[in-house]
């Protein structure tokens, strides 16, 4: 390696560092409050209590009462969680769809509405836009998919509380785990994206990707940041969003396009491939909420256009 690629990268590392801990800090408190409180609820039985509350409303998804359990835990806690509860049910191809691209849309709701409200974003509109996108697919994706829906209206039951602290243990295991991984992930990204944008290669990426940019309805500049919420999500990708708005790479207003966009949109690569796996089909969880992330997103620039208009 030469010198002086030795000493820009070197530049690169010290100039990252100091923001990108702050802003890891931010987002382990967050995540590990949140955790704490979705154990409780879990442990509690709370999350049971809410599903059956809200399992009449499914059967307008085409979907049985017993899913509504697996939707509420992805929407409060993640994905994982959803798969955990999906798998102990016996769904189709067709339930399973649905209730994948409902949970895609919404899921990990309030970690994931504090790293958009942190970029910028309304909180309220963020829970608001995500879960109406998850019912109105639910409903049109129920109407246009072939197959007869399930409409059982079964309920989950309470069993007795577990014994608390090997429940608490692993809370605390799997949370030290969880901090680690999110440790190391976000500060590769940050110096990851700080070296692309120092070596030229970020604007190659760019122009690969500006194209398909045009049709989301979001700017050239929001590549590296629309790759990074496409492949690890939105947790892991706050800090590289936040780092380059620090750094001015992006105005308020490119931000809060692709924050419409990857509300919905994100978490492409694993959480397909995992719920994919579980039986869904790919392609509809990926096109439906690209679907519904233009319609969003032209939206919103239809917004920023008579703002502008009432301002002259």
């Amino acid at each position: 390696m030469k010198p002086e690629t030795k000493d820009r990268l070197i530049r690169c590392v010290k100039e990252v560092l100091p923001s990108t801990t702050k802003t890891c800090i931010w987002i382990i408190k967050i995540t590990v409050a949140v955790s704490f409180a979705m154990m409780l609820l879990k442990y509690f039985q709370i999350l049971p209590w809410i599903s059956n509350a809200v399992s009449p409303v499914f059967k307008v998804f085409g979907l049985p009462g017993a899913t509504a359990l697996a939707y509420v835990s992805g929407y409060f806690v993640n994905v994982y969680s959803c798969i955990a509860v999906m798998t102990t049910l016996e769904l189709d191809w067709r339930a399973l769809t649905i209730l994948c691209t409902m949970v895609m849309c919404s899921h990990s709701m309030v970690l994931e509405t504090a790293v958009l409200k942190k970029t910028g974003a309304n909180g309220v509109r963020m829970v608001i836009v995500r879960t109406l996108s998850a019912f109105i697919l639910g409903i049109v994706l129920n109407l246009i998919l072939p197959g007869e829906p399930d409409l059982a209206m079964e309920t989950v039951e309470r069993g007795p509380l577990a014994p608390w602290w090997p429940t608490l243990w692993e809370w605390f295991l799997s949370a030290l785990k969880l901090v680690l991984m999110m440790t190391v992930i976000i500060y590769t990204l940050n110096i990851l994206q700080r070296t692309l944008r120092e070596f030229g290669i970020m604007e190659r990426i760019a122009r690969v990707f500006r194209p398909l940019m045009r049709v989301f309805g979001l700017p050239a500049n929001v590549v590296f940041l629309w790759i990074v919420a496409n492949i690890i999500g939105l947790g892991y990708g706050a800090a590289a969003m936040l780092d380059e708005m620090d750094r001015g790479g992006v105005s308020r207003r490119d931000v809060l396009l692709l924050d419409t966009h990857i509300c919905i949109s994100h978490s492409n690569l694993e959480d397909l491939l995992l719920l994919t796996a579980c039986g869904a089909v790919w392609w509809i969880l990926l096109l439906a909420r690209w679907a519904m992330s233009i319609v969003l997103v032209w939206e919103q620039r239809l917004e920023f256009y008579l703002a502008d208009i009432r301002k002259k």
